[in-house]
C-alpha cells in the first residue's frame, strides 16, 4: 500500500470541503437547505468587466502561456488601485505580483520564507489556512488570542512577553475575518515597530476593505511598512469574482522576487482574459463600492435580525462579508449550529472552525439573497 507524505498527518480536508457535502447530500435527500455558511458571493461581477473579458478572447495572445508577473498593464492597474484607495505607492515592474486567488499566496509566501522548524504566529480566531498551510510546509503554529474585550486586536503585551525564538513570519487579517473588525493605523503601526523588532515578517491578508467599509486601510500606508510587511489582496470579494481567482501581493521587490521564484515554478501564469476583466474590475469608480453596500446593508439588517431571533449579540460597526455572533452563556456553538442545521435546514458556520476562541460564536454569511434571509428568520 502506497503511504501518503507525514505531512499530510499533520492537517485535516478544509472544513468546508467537508461540511458542503454534508449540506449537498441533506439538499439531494430533498431537504430545503439555506447555507449561511460560506462567503462566496452570490452576485454578479461588473458588466464591464465582462465584456472585457469577451471583448479579449480574439487578441492575438488570448490563449498562450502568459508571464508568471501577469501584464505589465494588470500590474500598473493593481500600483494605480493602491495608489487611489490606500495612498500607497508600489512600482508596479518590481513591488506587485498577481496572484491565483491570496490563497494561493499563502502557500507561496510561507514556501519562500520558512524552513522548516520555523514558528509561526498566527490569530486565534483567524482563517485555518494560516495554521493548515504552515504545518504543509513543516513550520509550527504559534497561536496569539484576539478576544472581544481587546476590540479583537493583537494585544501586544502578551505578545512581547512570549518566547519569540524561531518566529518568522506574523499572519494578520485586517479587516479581520471572522468577526469584522477593522485595524487601526495604531494596531498597523504597532505591527510594522513589532516586525522590525523582531525581525517577523508581517503580512496582512486584506480582502474585505471595501465590503460595509467607510475606511478602507493598508498596512503598507505605515512609513517603513515594506521594510518588514507584506500585503495580499483579492478582487474575489470585492468584485464578485470568486471563481476567477485574482489576487495580489505587494511589498518591498526583495521579498516579491523571493515569492516569484516560488511561484513560476507553481504555475504558467494567469489566463490573459481574466487579466483583462481584472483591470477593467480595478479602474470602476467607486459608486460600484456603493451600489454593491447598499444590498449588503440591506441583507445584514436582516441577518441582525435573526442573530436576535437566536438570542445572539453582535457588533453593529462590524464590516466585510459577515456577521460574527455571540450565542447565549453556556451554549455550545456546535451544539447551536447542528440544531439549526437539522431541526431548521439552515447552514451557519460554527466559529469554532476559526480556532479556539471562535467557541461561543457563529458566524452568518451576507452572500444569500433578501428574500433567502426572510425565509430563514421566519423558521425560526
Amino acid at each position: 500500500m502506497i503511504k501518503t507524505a507525514k505531512r499530510l498527518e499533520t492537517v485535516q480536508e478544509y472544513y468546508f470541503s467537508k461540511k458542503l457535502r454534508e449540506v449537498s447530500r441533506l439538499a439531494a435527500s430533498g431537504k430545503p437547505i439555506i447555507n449561511m455558511g460560506i462567503g462566496s458571493p452570490d452576485l454578479q461581477p461588473p458588466a464591464k468587466v465582462l465584456e472585457a473579458i469577451k471583448g479579449s478572447l480574439n487578441d492575438v495572445s488570448a490563449h498562450k502561456y502568459q508571464s508568471y508577473q501577469g501584464l505589465p498593464e494588470l500590474r500598473t492597474a493593481i500600483s494605480s488601485f493602491y495608489k487611489n484607495k490606500f495612498n500607497v505607492n508600489t512600482n508596479p515592474e518590481d513591488e506587485v505580483l498577481p496572484l491565483m486567488g491570496s490563497k494561493e499566496g499563502i502557500m507561496h509566501i510561507s514556501m519562500a520564507f520558512l524552513n522548516e522548524g520555523d514558528k509561526v504566529l498566527i490569530p486565534n480566531p483567524g482563517y485555518p489556512t494560516y495554521t493548515s498551510v504552515t504545518k504543509l510546509v513543516g513550520a509550527e503554529p504559534f497561536f496569539y488570542n484576539l478576544s472581544e474585550e481587546n476590540n479583537w486586536q493583537p494585544n501586544f503585551e502578551e505578545l512581547e512577553n512570549q518566547d519569540l525564538t524561531g518566529v518568522k513570519i506574523m499572519w494578520v487579517n485586517y479587516p479581520h475575518m471572522p468577526t469584522g473588525t477593522s485595524a487601526t493605523i495604531e494596531t498597523f503601526n504597532k505591527l510594522v515597530a513589532f516586525g522590525k523588532k523582531h525581525q517577523i515578517l508581517i503580512i496582512n491578508d486584506n480582502p474585505y476593505s471595501f465590503i460595509l467599509n467607510d475606511n478602507p486601510s493598508s498596512i503598507l500606508e505605515v512609513e517603513g511598512a515594506k521594510d518588514i510587511a507584506l500585503e495580499l489582496n483579492s478582487l474575489s470579494k470585492t468584485f464578485n469574482m470568486a471563481g476567477w481567482r485574482v489576487g495580489m501581493v505587494l511589498g518591498n521587490a526583495s521579498f516579491i522576487k523571493e515569492i516569484l521564484k516560488v511561484k513560476s515554478n507553481m504555475d504558467s501564469g494567469m489566463f490573459y482574459g481574466i487579466q483583462k476583466g481584472a483591470i477593467e474590475a480595478l479602474s470602476l469608480s467607486d459608486s460600484w463600492f456603493l451600489e454593491q453596500n447598499k444590498i449588503y446593508t440591506e441583507r445584514r439588517n436582516l441577518i441582525w435580525q435573526l442573530a436576535d431571533k437566536l438570542d445572539c449579540v453582535y457588533d453593529r460597526n462590524s464590516t466585510g462579508l459577515f456577521v460574527w455572533a455571540k450565542i447565549p452563556m453556556g451554549k455550545k456553538t456546535t451544539d447551536i449550529t447542528d440544531a439549526i442545521l437539522y431541526d431548521k435546514d439552515i447552514f451557519i458556520t460554527p466559529g469554532t472552525i476559526f480556532g479556539s476562541q471562535g467557541e461561543g460564536y457563529i458566524r452568518f454569511s451576507l452572500c444569500v439573497t433578501s428574500a433567502i434571509i426572510k425565509e430563514a428568520i421566519s423558521r425560526i
